[in-house]
């Protein structure tokens, strides 16, 4: 497979993506702790070089203006048959909306699941494309996340919607 990555800057920092064959496979924050190695990002190339790449920023561009809610591009995430249960799932979060690791847990059969769940929405390879921000704890509470819990806060600020935002006080 023809593995190549790019960086690419945005308001929550500087993301590397990683595309794999005609897929985005990886989109990293600096560091994520489960990055893989730089070898396995194959060669460096410019994002206008690459249609995969150039679109996945061109996506994330609308995404951070506020024009997109759903991302097209192409992705693949290569986890174990858990993982891929829980992250198929992260893509039917609606935007704007927030879930919690006992939910999904409980949408996988058992709510003894929760800390699994939350052990494979932190390796989700695809952040943002694959809305992994969108999972909190119990109450709304922020927890956990690979990018930190600043950027998952700017994340979730962006999806609120504007009549949320209007009744908040702060």
């Amino acid at each position: 497979m023809d593995v190549r990555h790019a960086y690419v800057d945005s308001p929550v920092g500087r993301l590397l993506l990683v595309a794999g064959g005609d897929a985005l496979v990886g989109l990293y924050f600096p560091r994520y702790r489960y990055t893989p190695p730089q070898s396995a990002w194959g060669r460096r190339v410019a994002v206008s070089a690459d249609p995969v790449l150039a679109q996945a920023q061109s996506e994330l561009d609308e995404y951070f203006a506020g024009d997109r809610q759903v991302f097209d591009v192409p992705a693949v995430t290569n986890g174990d048959e858990f993982q891929e249960r829980v992250w198929a799932l992260l893509r039917e979060i609606p935007y704007g909306e927030r879930i919690t690791y006992g939910d999904i847990a409980v949408e996988l059969g058992s709510k003894g699941f929760a800390q699994s769940v939350g052990q494979a929405v932190g390796r989700n390879p695809v952040s943002i494309v694959i809305p992994c921000h969108r999972v909190v704890g119990v109450g709304g509470k922020l927890t956990g996340f690979g990018g930190g819990l600043e950027r998952k806060q700017t994340l979730l600020d962006l999806e609120e919607p504007a009549e949320a935002r209007a009744s908040r006080l702060f």
